[in-house]
């Protein structure tokens, strides 16, 4: 498999979406991306990469 990028686990994906969030404007968009990375971290307590990775996807397209 000739993948340009590897993979980011997730918890490394977890540090770039939170990075992402801390560093954008206050408003309607942070607000609703800091939602999905909370129930992202919830995900990823429970173990649950799938979900986690969900709510990651979510977050970065609510900061776009």
């Amino acid at each position: 498999m000739d993948s340009k990028t590897p993979a980011l686990s997730t918890a490394d994906k977890m540090k770039s979406v939170k990075a992402a969030c801390d560093g954008a404007s206050a408003g309607p968009k942070k607000d609703s991306a800091m939602k999905h990375l909370q129930a992202a971290e919830k995900a990823h307590t429970a173990k649950n990469d799938g979900e986690c990775n969900r709510e990651l996807d979510s977050a970065t397209h609510a900061l776009a």
